[in-house]
């Protein structure tokens, strides 16, 4: 019979969790990006009225449900689908691009903003299953 109390068992069991929430940070911004992508959304619809040849009700009721449905699902971050539910918003703003140019074109850098979140996402997902978070790491070592 082997003991294993010795402490040469599982690195991975003395990872301790981290003291904070480490993904209360990342929340506020995600909530913070769909804010500031409904306001450039609802920026682009002079310059659709102007340079767009007008707007139609169509239009206009497609960029302002998208602005409010990004505002709304600002608050929704601490629920477990709110990263799908941001990325279904991306393709829905890419396909705007049917009403006017300069919404894909708000599509494509909020899109590239998104990406860099989630590149952010995994990064921590990793230093948190490694124990490297600062709130993860043992005070007085």
């Amino acid at each position: 019979m082997t003991d294993h109390a010795d402490g040469g068992g599982n690195a991975e069991a003395e990872v301790p969790p981290p003291a904070t929430d480490p993904w209360k940070g990342l929340r506020g911004v995600m909530a913070g990006t769909l804010v500031l992508e409904a306001i450039t959304v609802l920026l682009a619809l002079p310059v659709i009225s102007s340079v767009g040849g007008g707007l139609k009700w169509w239009s206009i009721l497609y960029v302002v449900g998208l602005a409010v449905v990004m505002f709304l699902g600002a608050g929704l971050q601490r629920r477990p689908w709110a990263i799908p539910f941001n990325l279904g918003l991306q393709v829905l703003l890419l396909l705007g691009g049917f009403i006017h140019l300069s919404i894909l074109i708000i599509g494509v850098v909020f899109a590239a903003v998104w990406l860099f979140i989630l590149f952010l996402r995994a990064d921590v997902k990793k230093r948190m299953e490694a124990g490297l978070l600062p709130s993860q790491r043992i005070s007085g070592a």
